[in-house]
């Protein structure tokens, strides 16, 4: 990343994602008759929604660019908490959705902590640190929720 612009436009970027996908994930669970982890899809759809406020608070005063996706500088081409498509199958399981959302966000942690390890920007470092620590809370509760869900399958 070379400015703080650019980073806050990932952020942006990588929450608006999220949210979809959490929001995905939860309409496939209900599907399924889930509701208890549909609810808790919706919760992780909100959190995803409030750290995109927070990066567009962040970004409030500076002229962040509207990126297109050639200058996205994703690893492996795509926003890292987009999930497979597997996201939208109305089949999908509920371990399923799980994995795909622990997945997703351990994607997203790792952009942002490799952001910062990789940064000689300080502001920048501190920003992803953030967003890492937030990411990485996320990461915890799926992995409650899956044993959770694994015990109460035995």
């Amino acid at each position: 990343m070379q400015s703080v612009e650019e980073f806050l436009a990932h952020a942006i970027r990588l929450e608006e994602e999220a949210a979809l996908r959490f929001d995905e994930l939860a309409e496939a669970c209900l599907t399924n008759g889930n509701a208890e982890v549909a609810a808790f899809f919706r919760q992780m759809a909100e959190f995803s929604r409030l750290h995109l406020a927070d990066a567009r608070n962040r970004g409030g005063f500076r002229d962040l660019p509207v990126l297109p996706p050639s200058d996205e500088l994703w690893p492996e081409g795509m926003s890292p908490e987009a999930a497979g498509w597997e996201g939208t199958d109305p089949f999908l399981t509920v371990s399923r959705a799980l994995e795909v959302a622990l997945e997703s966000e351990k994607q997203g942690l790792a952009f942002y902590a490799d952001v910062a390890d990789a940064t000689t920007d300080a502001e920048i470092r501190g920003m992803a640190r953030e967003f890492a620590e937030e990411e990485s809370e996320h990461v915890a509760q799926l992995e409650v929720w899956i044993a959770r869900h694994q015990q109460n399958a035995a």
